[in-house]
C-alpha cells in the first residue's frame, strides 16, 4: 500500500458538508482506504478575494492505484460535485488535489507530485502537521516543521472547525508556536 496525503478544498453550497462528504467518498475508492482525517480550517482564497472562504482538510489514506489511476478517481468525484473549471483560484465545489505520493517526484503535464505550491501554503502544510507529526519529512522541501517555521504571518487567522461542531478562532502565532517545539 502507498501512504498518499489528499488536499480537499471547498467553497461553494455548504463547503463543510462537501467536504466532509468528500472524506467519506474518498475511503469509498477501490483498493484505498482513509486512515486520518485533519480538522477543517476555514481560509482566505489564495487568489481573487471576492469569493467565499475555503473550508480546507488534509486526508491520509493507503491505496495500491497508481498516482494517474488515483487522479482519475478524484476528478470523477469532483465532476459528482459539479466541479467547474472556470478560472485559476477561482470558487471551487470540491477540490482534490494529490498532495504527496509515498516519496515519488514526478511532473508531467497532467500530474505534478508533490502538489505545486505545497511547501508554501499555511492552508495545506497545517492540517498536514496535524496528521503527520514534528518530523515528517515532505518530499523534496523536506521536514515539515522547518516548512512552517518559514511562515512570518503577523496577523492571520485560521478560522478551526473541529467535529464536536464546537468552534475556536485560532491566531496564526499561536499556532506558529506549537509548531516550534
Amino acid at each position: 500500500m502507498n501512504q498518499v496525503f489528499i488536499g480537499i478544498g471547498s467553497n461553494q453550497n455548504h463547503p463543510h458538508f462537501r467536504v466532509q462528504r468528500a472524506f467519506r467518498q474518498i475511503n469509498r475508492i477501490h483498493k484505498t482506504r482513509l486512515i486520518k482525517k485533519s480538522s477543517l480550517y476555514e481560509t482566505v482564497p489564495l487568489g481573487p478575494k471576492f469569493q467565499p472562504n475555503f473550508i480546507n482538510a488534509v486526508v491520509e489514506i493507503e491505496t495500491t492505484l497508481s498516482p494517474n489511476n488515483l487522479l482519475k478517481e478524484l476528478q470523477l468525484l469532483e465532476k459528482n460535485h459539479n466541479r467547474k473549471k472556470t478560472k485559476r483560484w477561482g470558487p471551487r465545489s470540491l477540490d482534490l488535489d494529490i498532495l504527496i505520493y509515498e516519496q515519488v517526484i514526478m511532473d508531467t503535464e497532467k500530474l505534478t507530485i508533490p502538489h505545486p505550491g505545497l511547501e508554501y501554503r499555511e492552508f495545506v502544510l497545517i492540517p498536514l502537521y496535524e496528521i503527520t507529526s514534528y518530523g515528517y519529512k515532505v518530499p523534496k522541501y523536506g521536514n515539515i516543521n522547518k516548512l512552517l517555521k518559514l511562515f512570518f504571518i503577523e496577523e492571520s487567522f485560521v478560522y478551526h472547525h473541529d467535529y464536536s461542531n464546537t468552534h475556536q478562532y485560532i491566531n496564526w502565532k499561536d499556532i506558529k508556536k506549537s509548531y516550534h517545539h
